[in-house]
Formats: C-alpha cells, sequence, structure tokens
C-alpha cells in the first residue's frame, strides 16, 4: 500500500513538473510557470540590436546557437546561451524597419527562473546599442 502511495505521488509530482515554451519557440524543462522573460524594445535596426545580442551573450558566457525559425521571414532571430550555468534564450524581431524587439528568458537546469538574470542581460543589449558598439 506505502508503495503504491508513493509512485502515485511521484506520478503526480512529475506531472505537475513540464516543458515551457522559450523564446526562440523552442522548449525546455521547467518546474516553475513564474514570469521569466523581459522584452525591451529599441529604435535600431534588426541587426544591429542582433549583433548586440550576441556580444553581450558572448562576454557574460557561451553562446551555443543561433537561430532563425523557419516559419518566420528574416525579421526574427534568437540566440541561445549558458550565462552563470543557466540557460539564456534571446529573441529579437523586427516591429518595423526602425524598431526592434528583444526578449530574454533564463531558466536553471532545474527549471527554476532567474528574473535578475534576465534583467541584466536585457539591460547590457541596451547598453551596448547606447555605446554604439
Amino acid at each position: 500500500m506505502k508503495k503504491s502511495i508513493f509512485a502515485l505521488s511521484a506520478a503526480l509530482g512529475l506531472f505537475a513538473m513540464g516543458c515551457a515554451s522559450t523564446v526562440s519557440d523552442t522548449h525546455t524543462f521547467a518546474t516553475s510557470w513564474s514570469k521569466d522573460t523581459v522584452a525591451g524594445r529599441y529604435a535600431r535596426t534588426l541587426d544591429q540590436v542582433y549583433t548586440a545580442s550576441v556580444q553581450v551573450i558572448q562576454n557574460n558566457g557561451v553562446m551555443i546557437t543561433e537561430f532563425i525559425p523557419h516559419d518566420n521571414t528574416n525579421a526574427v532571430r534568437s540566440v541561445e546561451g549558458r550565462v552563470n550555468d543557466k540557460k539564456v534564450w534571446v529573441r529579437v524581431e523586427a516591429i518595423d524597419p526602425k524598431t526592434t524587439q528583444v526578449d530574454v528568458q533564463a531558466r536553471s537546469k532545474w527549471g527554476l527562473t532567474d528574473l535578475d538574470m534576465v534583467h541584466e542581460i536585457e539591460k547590457e543589449i541596451a547598453l551596448k546599442l547606447a555605446a554604439g558598439n
């Protein structure tokens, strides 16, 4: 009886955990469904913002992949990297030819969110764009 109760509670625990969508239209393991994304809009071109995003990820950690979703035009690009042993996703999307939106998302190995790191990366992208690099 104790084994079946334990098995049932373990199954319910695994069911409660699951997958979460990322800003790059992929999925990752998640144990919390709290806010994990920060967005920012800049009066810059897509290429300028994307270059700044790649540089920020490389300066803070390791870039894993660059991704252009095939179901979109070239107006959307994504970067996945690791910063402080957390996965970070950055989506750069052109709103119009002169305005670009950046969505930054981060999760730990255990699926927990790190909103402080997300804010920090988004700020660093903004500072890199303001510096003109």
